[in-house]
């Protein structure tokens, strides 16, 4: 697999959240073989790739198209492997240009305000998708792994967010819930990744 992104403060609590992240990593991508059933040929949209490029590890045969908004990801690049820096409110490709649109933990980055206008982005660039955000309701906020995070007013969250386990500037991320995620897709099925009895992630899986 290519390295995920890593908890990169020191201790116990940053060591264990970059295991995890790992074996999640792991059975998020089986879950997107298994409900995309992508095949060589095939045109894949990684939207908001990030450095980790999720989906690098697919059959080489299938091209994937990363787009996030650094200039530059070294390392991203390889056979059938591609990046373009781009906005995810405004995708630079026709519509229906790709077979398979995939996201992974970025609309919770956005405004509000801005959903709507991502979900129609997806669906406007590929029939099939797979959209992944963390849910509202799990009680560990997964961006800082602190209980209640998400439910804190934006004053006591730029308090708190020293503590978070990855050291990065402070990030304005709202969660959604399932509700959210239906409206914004409806004519998604709406998937649960579980910790327990409790849903720790939502995904809308839609199929053309």
């Amino acid at each position: 697999m290519s390295s995920p992104p890593t908890y990169d403060r020191p201790g116990l609590r940053a060591r264990t959240a970059s295991a995890l992240s790992v074996r999640a990593r792991k059975k998020r991508l089986r879950l997107f073989v298994e409900q995309m059933e992508p095949r060589p040929g095939e045109r894949i949209l990684d939207v908001g790739c990030g450095r980790a490029g999720w989906l690098n590890d697919l059959d080489p045969g299938i091209e994937v198209v990363g787009i996030d908004r650094d200039p530059s990801l070294p390392g991203y690049d390889g056979p059938n492997r591609y990046y373009r820096q781009g906005d995810a409110l405004a995708l630079p490709f026709a519509d229906g240009e790709f077979d398979i649109a995939f996201s992974n933990s970025v609309i919770e980055h956005l405004l509000p305000t801005d959903w709507q206008r991502f979900s129609s982005e997806i669906q406007r660039v590929a029939a099939r998708f797979f959209v992944q955000t963390p849910n509202k309701w799990f009680p560990v906020e997964p961006h800082v792994l602190l209980p209640g995070y998400q439910f804190l007013p934006r004053t006591l969250q730029r308090k708190v967010w020293p503590l978070a386990v990855r050291n990065e500037p402070y990030d304005e991320i709202t969660l959604l819930t399932s509700n959210d995620l239906s409206s914004l897709f409806p004519k998604a099925e709406i998937l649960r990744e579980r910790v327990g009895p409790s849903t720790k992630s939502l995904i809308a899986v839609g199929r053309s």
